[in-house]
């Protein structure tokens, strides 16, 4: 059983899953920061300085006493990480659709042979051949 385990783990499909889960991994931490640090700022900007990820319709108050101390948290609908998470999922998108389009593109077009006659053009010759 531990051979089979072993043939199973070192098989290529498994490691090229193993890379690509890391790979996709990196990716994703990459293209966070991208979204994080360079276009939500630049959203913020043009949107009037705002920032989003602070942006929320509040419920319920939080509940301090006199030292500050919070006893009940607040309560609050945060709509604006929400917006955030909205424009990072249209961002991967897109760079994901940009990396499949270039791979796509550098793949060597596949050159199918050119097909012989169907069975339908083959009977309608015999066809033909026998009325004559």
């Amino acid at each position: 059983m531990l051979k089979e385990f072993k043939d199973f783990i070192m098989t290529g499909n498994v490691i090229d899953f193993a890379v690509a889960v890391i790979m996709a991994g990196a990716l994703g931490a990459v293209i966070n920061g991208f979204v994080s640090n360079i276009i939500m700022p630049i959203v913020g900007h043009y949107a009037g300085g705002t920032d989003f990820s602070a942006k929320k319709i509040v419920l319920d108050e939080a509940v301090m006493d006199a030292g500050g101390a919070i006893l009940k948290p607040e309560n609050a609908i945060m709509w604006g990480s929400w917006v955030n998470t909205i424009i990072s999922l249209i961002i991967v998108g897109f760079v994901m659709f940009l990396l499949v389009k270039a791979y796509n593109k550098s793949k060597k077009p596949v050159v199918e042979e050119a097909a012989g006659p169907s069975e339908l053009d083959i009977l309608m010759e015999i066809r033909d051949s026998l009325k004559k």
